[in-house]
């Protein structure tokens, strides 16, 4: 096995069980490891550090998977990892619910590998060179454990492209799935399209602040945008919100949110779908005067990283502006960042910067997070991607 030294006073993160090396605190390496191969981490001291994922193509060089010397990692040792994260989440799986994340990334010791279980489909992302390489292994052993009718790569093409990884989705294993698969979350039912969806398909990382939120929704008028496939919209008209109007870009997405209406039997007249850039829609609704009780912002990631975060806060600032203005005085705005670069107190400054601009008072109800499929190892924060507000505007 290739040795990677590091520069001396470069091994405090690994000693912290930090999961990233980046390629400046390495001093040499003993060999020619390929991409994907995994390596031993030394310190300057030549002391044993972690065992790790190497790729000289990305800016995190060394992902850490292993800090025991002693352990080999085999077939055995990806099927322990994999066996104690979908263990992990068996008691999330039940009449009301058959979808969540089994394994997400360094949070399961596993980076650059994410699992969803979609009913009877899974729908993975490969997104480091190490994982890739370990297909052959990761492969059959969720197979053994879950005995899915297929297996779908969905794998975010810019993170391939960061890891030097060849770019592409499509059938790993199995069956292809069907145009829609039907599944559960919270007992409401939805279709979605994992080959063609958004992402891995579904966000399953909102189970528990869709309904969270929707228990401030009865009767009342609700404004959902990015609504995608209709999680807060459904939510929200399964509580008995008065009337839900949905806005998203995707002609998909609304598509999709009509066919998960009709599933689950709810009164079409109560909700109204509009295909449109949100931004320009909600200056629409200001022009018309047309005003709210309830709104959800739930933005796709403005932040892909830090170098992003100046232009993802202004973003954020100006959509959250939008928001407090429509909303009758004491209506409530549920707004959300799953921009892992943003943190909680950097989107509550936004907030407030943004109820300057607006000319309104804003309280802070609650703080919404990731569910327990999505968990953060305290050695890893960076995992701790989605956050989110429930605000009173004044």
């Amino acid at each position: 096995m290739t040795d990677i030294i590091l520069k001396k006073g470069k091994e405090k993160a690994a000693l912290l069980r930090h999961p990233w090396i980046f390629s400046g605190a390495i001093e040499r390496i003993k060999g020619k490891p390929a991409n994907g191969e995994v390596v031993a981490v030394r310190a300057a001291s030549q002391e044993f550090l972690a065992y790790a994922y190497f790729n000289d193509r990305s800016r995190v060089a060394l992902r850490l998977i292993e800090w025991d010397e002693n352990r080999i990692i085999d077939r055995e040792w990806y099927a322990k990892k994999l066996g104690q994260a979908v263990a992990a989440r068996a008691h999330l799986l039940d009449a009301n619910t058959n979808t969540c994340r089994l394994v997400f990334s360094e949070a399961d010791f596993l980076p650059g590998l994410i699992v969803d279980k979609y009913d009877q489909f899974l729908s993975v992302q490969v997104l480091s060179a190490g994982i890739k390489n370990a297909l052959g292994d990761i492969v059959p052993i969720l197979r053994e454990l879950l005995s899915p009718k297929g297996i779908f790569d969905k794998s975010d093409a810019g993170a391939q492209q960061h890891e030097g990884l060849e770019t592409g989705q499509g059938l790993i294993w199995g069956d292809n799935p069907p145009e829609f698969i039907e599944v559960r979350e919270n007992g409401i039912r939805y279709h979605i399209n994992i080959a063609e969806g958004q992402k891995s398909g579904f966000y399953c990382d909102q189970r528990d602040n869709r309904s969270l939120l929707a228990a401030y929704t009865k009767g009342k008028n609700v404004l959902d945008c990015f609504c995608y496939s209709g999680g807060f919209t459904l939510n929200s008209l399964k509580q008995g919100a008065a009337h839900v109007t949905s806005v998203d870009s995707s002609a998909l997405a609304v598509e999709t949110l009509q066919h998960n209406l009709l599933l689950n039997g709810f009164e079409l007249s109560r909700q109204r779908s509009i295909q449109s850039d949100v931004n320009k829609q909600l200056r629409a609704f200001r022009d018309e005067g047309e005003l709210f009780d309830v709104i959800v912002l739930d933005p796709p990631k403005y932040a892909p990283s830090r170098s992003a975060l100046d232009r993802a806060a202004r973003a954020y600032k100006d959509l959250n502006r939008l928001g407090m203005l429509l909303l009758k005085p004491g209506g409530l705005l549920a707004t959300y960042s799953c921009s892992g670069a943003v943190s909680l107190e950097t989107f509550k400054e936004i907030i407030a910067w943004a109820a300057l601009d607006a000319g309104r008072e804003v309280q802070v109800l609650r703080q919404f997070c990731q569910p327990e499929d999505h968990p953060v190892r305290v050695s890893f924060p960076e995992g701790e991607y989605l956050k989110g507000l429930l605000l009173r505007v004044l």
